[in-house]
């Protein structure tokens, strides 16, 4: 059996992405949702399933239960199914990190951001890329798990990944929501995932924080915050934007279209970007005077300030990120080996744990 998408994981993110290809698509679609929630993947299927129906189109939703953290996993669904395309949006770490509280593990989050998670991102999605590179060299990988540092870890690993979904292109889309005012010509963003924090504050406070680069045409707008005052983001993952945000670029590929919009990590490189899709290969697409370099440069440089790195084949981590992972006690705040990510994920894991049990120090 075959099927033009595997969907791995079964939450909100994987649910969103599913549930609009359901409502949205103009060709035939296939798609196979795996995940180890029995209950999750027979909703999923019969939803999905429901809003083809109703809305008259031509996808088709099946189900496949498995614990995506076996070691096989990856593999047997690769031999199973030979997708064109995997979307990975399975995770040991939920989201919803951004904007719980109470314990020390969401104060060093909240203080460092969140490429303390990089590592549990990254895990389920590097086994799916090398398990890819093994069986089906063909076959397209979406990483929805922190693609903006995930991804450069991914091609670190010697694998390949198309891009993520989400994070630059929250943005993008709220800005084209609400551009009304402005002059016509396309609009391209240049973001950054920290550049999303700003936008779930009141316009007031938002002076002074990370802000996006924005164009129209190819002349960027000074000041985006006042451009778009009027948009604001939930406290919580915008998962009613940020699942959506790759199902257009989902369908062309199967379809074998050609597709315009961003993503962040396209090619594994850090942030988020404008992007062309052409012959099943991703571009970027920049407005004129800027650099494909100074674009990755200016991306690359908020890791550089606090988050993680990837280079030459291991992780580093920067600034306050840093600073809180050797006040945490763990001996990987200095850096590992790219090739030491399982063990490295097992070690931190034993941290956040101990972490979450202790109350927050900021209530």
């Amino acid at each position: 059996m075959s099927c033009d998408v595997l969907i791995t994981g079964t939450g909100m993110f994987a649910g969103r992405i599913a549930l609009d290809i359901a409502a949205t698509a103009k060709e035939p679609i296939n798609v196979v949702i795996a995940g180890r929630n029995r209950t999750r993947l027979d909703w999923l299927r019969t939803a999905g399933n429901a809003r083809a129906a109703m809305f008259g189109t031509s996808a088709k939703f099946s189900t496949q239960e498995i614990d995506l953290l076996e070691p096989s996993a990856s593999a047997g669904l690769l031999r199973q199914y030979a997708p064109k395309l995997v979307v990975q949006a399975a995770s040991i770490q939920t989201s919803t990190v951004i904007s719980d509280k109470g314990s020390r593990w969401t104060d060093l989050v909240a203080k460092g951001g969140l490429s303390a998670t990089a590592v549990f991102q990254a895990v389920i999605s590097a086994r799916m890329a090398a398990a890819i590179s093994e069986i089906a060299p063909d076959t397209k990988l979406i990483n929805c798990s922190f693609p903006d540092v995930v991804n450069g870890m991914i091609v670190g690993l010697g694998h390949r990944v198309l891009c993520g979904t989400g994070n630059v292109a929250i943005l993008s889309n709220i800005f084209a929501g609400a551009r009304d005012t402005l002059p016509d010509g396309k609009l391209r963003v240049l973001a950054h995932y920290q550049c999303l924090a700003p936008w779930r504050l009141p316009s007031s406070e938002r002076s002074g924080l990370p802000s996006p680069r924005v164009f129209i045409g190819d002349e960027e707008i000074q000041d985006p915050f006042e451009a778009f005052a009027s948009c604001k983001l939930t406290p919580e993952p915008a998962i009613e934007i940020s699942g959506a945000s790759g199902v257009t670029l989902i369908c062309a590929l199967v379809a074998g279209k050609q597709w315009e919009g961003h993503v962040p990590g396209p090619n594994g490189l850090p942030g988020g970007y404008p992007v062309r899709l052409e012959s099943g290969e991703l571009m970027l697409d920049l407005p004129q005077g800027l650099s494909e370099q100074d674009a990755i440069d200016w991306n690359e440089g908020f890791e550089e300030r606090k988050g993680l790195t990837v280079s030459n084949g291991a992780v580093r981590y920067h600034g306050r990120l840093k600073e809180l992972l050797e006040d945490a006690g763990t001996p990987h705040a200095q850096g590992f080996a790219l090739s030491d990510l399982e063990r490295v994920s097992s070690d931190l894991i034993t941290m956040r744990d101990r972490l979450m049990s202790l109350p927050s120090e900021t209530e």
